[in-house]
């Protein structure tokens, strides 16, 4: 396993992480969550992610009883939380990032994980009714109280991060150290370009998910709709929709072509394809089966099969690379 750091804080994470959404408590029994844990941490994997709202909470509660039995050294792992959309009954201030929801959110979470503190704390969501300057204070009492060790984001723009790290400047507190954006060969905007100011200046660490586009960039979906799989899952038709298209799968074929030609398989490679990315800190990896995770956990063999002839072969194929801004 390698490790790097996660932004500009001294924090070191496991390139390849584990996460929960769709998963635990849900899309699995719990044996197999286990198993899915105990093989990880065994590879050197360090961070567990997890949020208030997969599985509306159970996905913690799963997670939190893996890591008690387990018992193993609190030094030696990351686990996060996620708080916006909620987990209980979406009354008034049970959503959102108000100071209340985002305090009591992490006392919540605390208690379903059954640890002391959570190492990773995100906004799931940028909230509209709520001043920035209010998420930022009460992201930096819950540091100051020892429940939280680094705050971050999930899915904000370029612009909302950096007017957190201008009311942490300003307040004399700690700004987002982390975002957690989509990234993979077909959702690239954000992470290659823009953030990139944010990266030279104030520094973000990336904790990328769906690095697989939800299982679209495997060899699964090539010639027929397989069910079990978490594009057949019910509530997630819009996700089907946008990620199955004829186009798509057109590509997807041609890179697994250019995988199968450099002796690996797509899932690997397109994995291997984010961590070439330095602004990259973790790929948070998701599995259903152990099979998966165990084939995943080898992306790392495949980063030095990506040679500058192997990337513009696959840039000829995906037509989408973004675009630095001339000034």
């Amino acid at each position: 396993m390698e490790y790097r750091r996660l932004g500009k804080s001294g924090l070191q994470v496991s390139v390849l992480s584990l996460g929960s959404w769709l998963t635990f408590g849900k899309q699995i029994g719990d044996g197999i969550a286990e198993r899915l844990m105990d093989m990880a941490y065994e590879h050197g994997v360090n961070f567990f992610d997890n949020a208030e709202i997969y599985a509306r909470g159970k996905s913690e509660i799963v997670m939190g009883d893996i890591l008690k039995k387990r018992n193993w050294a609190r030094s030696s792992y990351l686990v996060s939380s996620k708080v916006f959309f909620g987990y209980e009954d979406g009354k008034p201030n049970q959503t959102g990032l108000s100071r209340k929801h985002v305090i009591e959110g992490c006392h919540a979470a605390l208690k379903r994980l059954q640890v002391d503190y959570l190492d990773l704390y995100y906004c799931h969501r940028p909230d509209k009714n709520t001043p920035i300057e209010e998420t930022v204070r009460a992201m930096n009492t819950l540091i100051e109280q020892g429940k939280i060790l680094y705050w971050g984001t999930s899915e904000w723009s370029a612009q909302e991060i950096m007017q957190a790290h201008m009311f942490a400047k300003e307040l004399g507190m700690i700004g987002p150290t982390m975002e957690q954006p989509q990234y993979n060969m077909f959702h690239r905007q954000k992470v290659e370009v823009d953030f990139d100011h944010i990266y030279k200046t104030v520094g973000l660490g990336t904790t990328i998910w769906s690095p697989l586009a939800s299982g679209v960039l495997t060899d699964k979906y090539l010639t027929k709709f397989p069910e079990g799989t978490r594009l057949s899952m019910e509530g997630l038709d819009w996700l089907k929709e946008r990620s199955l298209t004829e186009e798509r799968l057109e590509k997807v074929r041609k890179l697994n072509k250019i995988a199968k030609s450099v002796g690996t398989t797509l899932p690997k490679f397109a994995l291997a394809w984010c961590l070439k990315n330095p602004n990259v800190s973790t790929v948070i990896l998701g599995a259903s089966k152990v099979e998966q995770i165990e084939e995943n956990l080898q992306a790392l063999e495949v980063l030095p099969l990506l040679t500058a002839e192997v990337l513009e072969s696959v840039e000829a194929v995906l037509e989408n690379k973004p675009q630095l801004p001339a000034f």
